[in-house]
């Protein structure tokens, strides 16, 4: 039987372990689970929608509770924390809200002579693998589409973070779900192809690195289950020469810290055309050191230690390997000398193009400035990689800035004049190295169901 132990990121100290299901427990859970669905699949949609919105009463009302659990399980300041269960509950509003009509049939006119219309079906039970890094909204970015449809699902949590996984699962069976509907799995990671391949399971999403997407990708295609893969990257920041430098700066900042910079959608690659470089440098230098580091626990913290010791020794040597390539250090740059997974807000200035930090996804607070000859160079640049999950330009030039958002940048997402991010009401997402399929909005909300063509001839 796993136990899953609990490390403070502040100071390094043990929390208690958690103990995780035997194979027994999960063969229940799983059989649970199947019989959940062939009940919940049958619900009415009013059924649904009120248990949504149970959930986000349920959410709001131990915001303070889930995010010191955030704070001592992965070291999330307790402010972002408050955030994160906030945006869930309002998840689950918009899709009790606006989900029903996006499920409706839709008709089409196919002669008077018969009727057709498409159906969207539940398709059993979903599992998801999250990761730690936003422990409860990446979940309930699939749980809260996958039960309103008429699915159940299943959660497969990162290893840190089990605490949050249980606390979930509480949250949805006091809100009212149906036993077994919803209910986290404690498993180590080879126990996964077991899971996937049962019979209940018909569909599974991912977050994560790019190497476990594609392992996960591989042993689902092999069972033929349907996957929605969001994984890493290296979101670049595009800044033009008629931008506001002081306000971008700002912008990139708080992209590139929030969450500590363990965010797929993180700012991480700032590209500066040469004629505001200097003075971006400058002010993005002063609104990164201007972020308050200190305890996640505290009210004003801005930026606490990192999730692991492991993740923290990875960005320490991604910088050190690319400042001896030939980078600038403008800011940070060091490990601090004390207990805890603590790293420094960093900037790095004159970073070679096929520098570690240029090439590979940076999971904490450490940002690479890029000087470029003009926008066309800006774009290469932006472009240049194997990563597409989100992008940003700026640039007082509207139009200017819709057009390279919505025809030059290669992402899932691009955003003008602010930082990448995910929304209820709109699809989420990348392309090529960076994943596939779509959380949230219309096509996230028909993600995990049965597109059925329904014909009735004589009608």
């Amino acid at each position: 039987m796993p136990f899953f132990p609990r490390i403070d990121p502040s100071d390094g100290s043990s929390l208690a372990a958690v103990q995780g299901h035997a194979p027994g427990d999960v063969q229940r859970r799983l059989d649970a689970a199947e019989a959940a669905f062939t009940a919940w699949r049958r619900s009415p949609m009013d059924e649904r929608t009120a248990l949504l919105r149970a959930v986000a009463g349920r959410l709001r009302d131990g915001a303070d509770a889930y995010a010191r659990l955030m704070a001592e399980e992965m070291g999330k300041p307790v402010s972002e924390g408050r955030a994160e269960v906030a945006k869930c509950a309002w998840l689950c509003d918009w899709a009790a809200e606006e989900g029903p009509a996006l499920l409706l049939d839709r008709p089409a006119d196919v002669g008077p002579d018969a009727r057709a219309f498409t159906s969207y079906r539940p398709l059993g039970t979903v599992l998801g693998v999250m990761p730690w890094n936003y422990p409860f909204w990446q979940v309930f970015r699939y749980v809260v589409p996958a039960l309103l449809a008429g699915n159940a699902a299943l959660l497969k949590h990162a290893p840190n973070v089990p605490g949050c996984a249980l606390a979930i699962e509480t949250v949805l069976r006091d809100a009212g779900a149906p036993a077994g509907l919803f209910q986290a799995l404690l498993i180590e990671v080879h126990a996964l192809p077991g899971v996937l391949g049962h019979r209940a399971v018909r569909a599974a999403t991912l977050t994560g690195s790019t190497r476990a997407g594609r392992s996960f990708a591989s042993e689902a295609g092999r069972l033929l289950r349907p996957t929605v893969l969001e994984l890493g990257g290296s979101d670049a920041y595009l800044v033009l020469e008629d931008a506001d430098i002081p306000a971008a700066a700002g912008v990139c900042a708080t992209s590139r810290l929030l969450n500590g910079g363990q965010s797929c959608i993180a700012a991480k690659r700032m590209i500066v055309v040469d004629a505001v470089h200097d003075a971006f440098v400058e002010a993005f230098v002063a609104a990164m050191a201007a972020r308050v580091h200190g305890h996640p626990l505290d009210d004003a913290t801005q930026l606490g230690p990192m999730a692991r010791a492991d993740l923290r020794d990875a960005v320490a040597d991604q910088v050190d390997t690319t400042v001896a390539a030939g980078a600038g250090v403008a800011l940070g740059g060091r490990r601090p000398d004390r207990p805890g997974f603590w790293y420094p807000a960093t900037v790095l200035v004159d970073v070679p193009h096929d520098a570690r930090t240029a090439t590979e996804e940076v999971f904490g607070p450490a940002a690479s400035v890029f000087r470029v000859r003009d926008e066309r160079a800006g774009i290469a640049l932006a472009n240049a990689g194997e990563l597409g999950l989100g992008a940003a330009v700026f640039t007082a030039d509207l139009a200017r800035g819709e057009r390279i958002a919505r025809e030059e940048l290669e992402a899932g997402s691009c955003f003008v004049n602010t930082f990448v991010k995910s929304d209820p009401r709109l699809p989420f997402g990348g392309i090529a190295d960076s994943g596939y399929g779509r959380e949230l909005g219309p096509e996230g909300m028909r993600q995990f169901t049965n597109v059925k063509t329904v014909w009735v001839q004589g009608a």
